[in-house]
């Protein structure tokens, strides 16, 4: 059984004793980012936590899916990469209404909103909020003292990829992207496993109590997704599936969490076929499934 909160640091770990001079930058990216990913709130006071807890446990997962046997396939450059990646990936969600004006003008948001006239700028956000990460992250890359634009556009296209991106493009996701320094890094391996990594991450650990407050003045459809996460309350990691472990809840909640299982199976079979075709990688986990107590 698999401690959900647990971290074996095994990324920073030997990211630290290989490039100290990486493993300093992503150290003092994350302080420069202190409270930085809690301002989703501002726009999204109800919605599942998407700070810098929610980031730890995305690398957790990552370094769970790696292991340590492929661990030892990853150059500095990539567990650099794929660190910063999935620490700012959300960074997007509290985009303030001065960058958002700026973002929407270099993202496509027309065929979105022509579809949904009815739709306001948070609905917007969410939406595109992987794309705004990306935006964020080359905004405010010498703040982040990346070590040159192309870890800048390696990072960009990994925190991206955490949703919607093709994974399976050449040109965005090359399976052998070339550094200055002469490595190559495996984009759509990295990419693979921040969108797995993300799904994954349903435990009701991660939210806040307040929003399990049912009594709270909201609409149904958040009523009822915030009963469906509060019935999660175990993943386990085994070799060959991700096992959630969720409370027996009234019909419409256990129909909701049978569906979120499938959604998260259709990911998982995504970035199993991306990383069986275009990398030189492997992941074991073949099924998810859920078990009720």
């Amino acid at each position: 059984m698999t401690d959900f909160l647990g971290n074996d640091y095994l990324m920073e770990r030997r990211l630290k004793d290989l490039s100290p001079d990486l493993h300093k930058r992503f150290s003092d990216m994350v302080f420069a980012c202190q409270n930085l990913l809690s301002n989703y709130k501002l726009i999204f006071p109800d919605y599942t936590d998407h700070s810098e807890f929610h980031a730890m446990n995305v690398i957790n997962f990552c370094n769970k899916l790696i292991g340590t046997k492929d661990i030892e396939k990853l150059c500095p450059d990539e567990m650099y990469i794929l660190l910063n990646s999935c620490y700012l990936h959300d960074v997007g969600m509290g985009t303030t209404p001065k960058l958002y004006e700026e973002f929407k003008e270099k993202v496509d948001v027309r065929s979105y909103t022509d579809s949904k006239p009815n739709a306001g700028i948070a609905d917007i956000i969410r939406n595109f909020h992987h794309e705004f990460s990306g935006l964020f992250i080359e905004k405010y890359a010498d703040l982040f003292e990346f070590p040159s634009k192309e870890y800048t556009y390696a990072i960009k296209q990994i925190a991206r990829g955490h949703r919607k991106t093709n994974l399976y493009d050449e040109q965005e996701y090359p399976s052998a992207y070339k550094l200055p320094n002469g490595n190559t890094v495996c984009l759509p391996y990295l990419a693979a496993l921040i969108r797995l990594a993300d799904e994954i991450d349903v435990v009701a650990e991660r939210n806040p109590k307040l929003l399990y407050d049912l009594e709270l003045p909201t609409d149904a459809l958040q009523i009822q997704e915030n009963k469906k996460l509060a019935a999660v309350k175990e993943l386990d990691f085994e070799q060959d599936s991700f096992v959630l472990v969720a409370e027996e809840s009234d019909l419409e909640t256990k129909e909701g969490l049978i569906k979120m299982v499938d959604k998260m199976q259709l990911t998982l079979d995504l970035c199993r076929d991306v990383i069986e075709k275009r990398t030189p990688f492997s992941l074991g986990q073949k099924k998810v499934l859920i078990h009720f107590l």
